[in-house]
This record gives structure tokens, C-alpha cells and sequence, in this order.
């Protein structure tokens, strides 16, 4: 393994994924935001098993980014993340600047609708943000030109949006979904833990036991009880929703006497902090 390159050129990008290409390599994709954890590390694992090349993006997309929401104090140290990535398999880090991205500006940015899925869940509480997600994983799809994308499934809205729109838009490329990965405590790993204080890390652990505890259940309106009842024994835990939803839709499933796949989504404020986790069930099979 080698340090990786870092460009924030999306044309001197670009000409080196040509170069790959033309030598019949395949070049596997890992965009994030930066403040990287062991959650990304094993999305670039996984790239670089299914790819003989592996690029990895850092950049703080402010469209995804709502009104008073923290663009700003969003954590931000180049140097550490790819002093991170050494060793770990990558060939190139993309930095991009801002024009790089919206070279038009971003009030100007093409932008993709992410539907009635959008509006629904975190779309609620973030208006906007997953088509500036959109947004920006198409530009840099674009600019990257992969064969293979590399997504967490901890945020499963996002990661269902983005399958969409790769199949909706035709876009050359095979969407690789990765697992969550947790802390020794179960917690999800997460940029965000970082602003938990001590406390209130110890009470993020319930989001982990109330998934569980509705992945043992019965059916469907037991699993959503036993959710509840877990979340709501925690002090300090608010609840911003909980929800099951069919994998196929990703709408809300109604009715009793479900049978099949589920995937039961979750947001709680744990005292300044929001975080996002999801679990697979299955009924009757």
C-alpha cells in the first residue's frame, strides 16, 4: 500500500481515471464528508476488494446543508483524514473547492429531485437535503466516472435515493451497499458522535438495544412497540421518529399482519445531537 495522491482538480481527476480505464483497470468510488472514522475505512475495504482502484472524496457539500444547520463548525482537517487513509488502500483523494464542484455556482447547480422519498423522514426535518445530496453524487459521479459506488447503509434514506437515481438517470455504475458499522458499545459509528458529551454517549447506546429488541419480535406492530418502549425507558432521548418501511418503497408500511422484509428506520436528539440508525427485519418467513 501507498500514501494516496490528493488533487482537488476535477480535470487532473478525471485524465487519471482515463488513464486507468484505458489500461482496463476498474476504479471503485467512496464519497464522503471528511472527519473520517473506521465506518469509512471499511467502505474503502470494500472498494478496494471489488476494484483495482479505489478514490475517495472529501468534500462538505453545502447544499445538503439546511438553515441552521452546522455547515459551518462541520469538522473539517484534510491533513488527519488522509494521514488516516494511509495504508488503507487508496489511490487518490479528491479535495475539491467549491468551484470545482459548481463551477457555475451552487445556487446554479443542476439539481435533482429527490421526490415524494425526500420530503419524507429526515427530509422533514432537513427540507432540502437529500436533493443536494443528489446533487452532489451526481457531479461527482460525473467527475469520477467509476464502475463501482461505495455507500453506508446507515443512512438507508440516503443510500435508497441514491439506488433510485442511479437506475432512473441510467448511470454506468453498480451500487455497492456496505453494513453499518458499530462501536464495542454498539453505538453507530457516526461523525456526529463527536459532539455527544460522556453521558450522553452512554444513553446513544439505547438506539442500538431498541433495534434489537424489534428485530426479536413477533410482527411488525410488536417490533414498533418494543422499539418505543426501549427508546422511551432512556432518559434525555427524544424521539424525532421511528418508522418501518418496505425496502422496495421505502414508504411507510401499513396494516397489521406484515409478512416479509422491513426496514425499521430511526431518529432520536440525544441533548444537541440528532442521530440517524435503521435495522433489517423480517416477518413470517
Amino acid at each position: 500500500m501507498t500514501t494516496p495522491a490528493i488533487t482537488s482538480s476535477a480535470t487532473e481527476l478525471s485524465a487519471q481515471v482515463a488513464r486507468w480505464r484505458e489500461l482496463g483497470q476498474t476504479i471503485a468510488f467512496v464519497p464522503t464528508m471528511g472527519a473520517l472514522h473506521e465506518g469509512h475505512k471499511k467502505l474503502v475495504t470494500e472498494a478496494a476488494a471489488h476494484a483495482d482502484r479505489v478514490v475517495v472524496s472529501i468534500y462538505v457539500n453545502p447544499l445538503q446543508f439546511g438553515q441552521g444547520e452546522d455547515f459551518e463548525q462541520y469538522p473539517r482537517d484534510l491533513a488527519s483524514d488522509a494521514g488516516f487513509l494511509e495504508e488503507a488502500g487508496v489511490d487518490v483523494i479528491f479535495a475539491p473547492l467549491e468551484a470545482d464542484i459548481y463551477p457555475e455556482g451552487k445556487e446554479r447547480a443542476p439539481a435533482i429531485d429527490a421526490g415524494e422519498i425526500g420530503a419524507l423522514f429526515e427530509g422533514v426535518e432537513r427540507a432540502g437535503h437529500f436533493g443536494g445530496m443528489l446533487t452532489v453524487v451526481k457531479r461527482l459521479l460525473d467527475i469520477v466516472h467509476p464502475h463501482v459506488l461505495v455507500m453506508g447503509q446507515k443512512d438507508a434514506q440516503q443510500l435508497f435515493l441514491v439506488t433510485q437515481m442511479v437506475k432512473r438517470e441510467l448511470l454506468p455504475v453498480t451500487l455497492l451497499p456496505v453494513e453499518t458499522v458499530r462501536d464495542r458499545d454498539g453505538v453507530a459509528l457516526s461523525s456526529r458522535n463527536a459532539y455527544l458529551s460522556p453521558p450522553d454517549r452512554t444513553r446513544a447506546r439505547v438506539i442500538c438495544r431498541a433495534l434489537a429488541a424489534a428485530a426479536q419480535a413477533r410482527d411488525l406492530e410488536s417490533a414498533r412497540a418494543e422499539a418505543r418502549d426501549t427508546l422511551g425507558g432512556q432518559e434525555s432521548v427524544e424521539i424525532d421518529y421511528l418508522e418501518t418501511v418496505d425496502p422496495a418503497t421505502f414508504l411507510p408500511i401499513e396494516g397489521a399482519g406484515y409478512r416479509g422484509e422491513a426496514r425499521m428506520i430511526v431518529a432520536v436528539t440525544i441533548g444537541e445531537t440528532r442521530l440517524i440508525d435503521n435495522t433489517r427485519l423480517t416477518f413470517g418467513q
